[in-house]
């Protein structure tokens, strides 16, 4: 973020007006979550975009007056009469790869985050709710077989060499940043936090990290229906024994509102090094193709080797297959446009 940027007003600070702060006073959610914790991470980052996080399923209810407008104003105009609906069938996206020549994708990624129905969120959730969580989630993991068989790794206690092994796949998952520190996310770490994955290393979970899940699939090249699929036979499987937080309205629950609905962020890690020669220029046309550009190491990172990390923008308001097939065909343009640069 620039310091052009730093200086923009949050969402938080420009919805959050006398008239909402009186509607607000006093309001305290089931878990005990109030106003004062919602905006605490927007208040202490001037840099926030958003600037707030939700607490539990509730704090989307009792603190409406703020969050419907952020929601709107952030998902692009989804109001609070909108319905949000999913769809994790596969068999409708429309191609197998975003790459059929594998010469551009070099890798595929499709993660979603989602968080245990009646349980606060991280930043309310106590020491013995998040203990609750690992066991519940680590004990439904133990059941999966064939290619989603793996094995669960806790970060308290983690020997070096797992450590070590778990970096150099670049799965290990760190404290969350400042932002999620003042959101009250952090407590306790890294106790009740961990990963799984599979022994091919194509699927993941991350136990009570920024969400109490974060279901992730993966593999190198295009091929998008498989990392899709798999991630969809995981979903499944789990909700064979978990109930995840949801409602028609929002969607699939989350601690940020940036993430809810799908709650997914599908990506591709792709080689541009034409079209990554004015990145000023890229950056627009990923915008109309409703895209995010990001360099491979996450937000805010640059692009090595003119690889780039590009994903769905939007989550809410539109079905996992939908988004899917955006990112389907606008990297199938941007693969276009690179072919076409002189």
């Amino acid at each position: 973020m620039t310091h052009k940027e730093a200086t923009k007003q949050s969402l938080m600070k420009k919805h959050l007006t006398e008239e909402v702060k009186k509607k607000l006073a006093g309001v305290v959610t089931p878990s005990g979550f109030t106003l004062a914790q919602a905006i605490n991470s927007g208040l202490v980052n001037e840099d926030s975009s958003v600037g707030v996080y939700a607490g539990d399923e509730h704090s989307y209810v009792l603190f409406a007056p703020l969050f419907d407008p952020i929601i709107e104003e952030y998902h692009g105009g989804y109001k609070k009469e909108d319905t949000h609906s999913a769809d994790l069938d596969a068999t409708k996206l429309v191609a197998d790869s975003v790459d059929p020549d594998g010469s551009f994708v070099v890798s595929t990624r499709i993660r979603v985050g989602r968080n245990l129905k009646g349980i606060p969120f991280a930043p309310a959730i106590s020491a013995e709710q998040r203990r609750e969580v690992e066991r519940r989630v680590v004990d439904s993991l133990s059941k999966f077989d064939g290619d989603l068989k793996g094995m669960y790794y806790p970060l308290a206690g983690m020997d070096e060499a797992t450590r070590q092994q778990l970096v150099a796949d670049h799965f290990l998952f760190k404290k969350g940043d400042r932002f999620l520190e003042a959101a009250g996310a952090n407590r306790e770490w890294p106790e009740s936090r961990g990963i799984f994955h599979s022994a091919d290393k194509r699927f993941l979970v991350w136990v009570n990290e920024e969400d109490e899940l974060r279901i992730i699939s993966m593999q190198e090249g295009g091929n998008v229906r498989e990392v899709f699929s798999r991630l969809a036979r995981a979903i499944e499987m789990l909700q064979r024994q978990l109930q995840f937080a949801y409602t028609e309205h929002l969607g699939y629950l989350s601690s940020c509102p940036t993430n809810l609905g799908t709650a997914m962020r599908a990506s591709v890690h792709v080689k541009l090094p034409k079209l990554g020669k004015n990145e000023a220029k890229l950056k627009r046309i990923c915008n109309e193709l409703k895209l995010s550009l990001r360099g491979i190491d996450g937000e805010h990172s640059d692009s090595k080797g003119s690889v780039y990390d590009i994903s769905n923008k939007q989550r809410l308001g539109i079905s996992e297959v939908d988004a899917v097939n955006l990112l389907i065909r606008g990297v199938g343009t941007l693969i276009m446009l690179e072919k076409c640069e002189d």
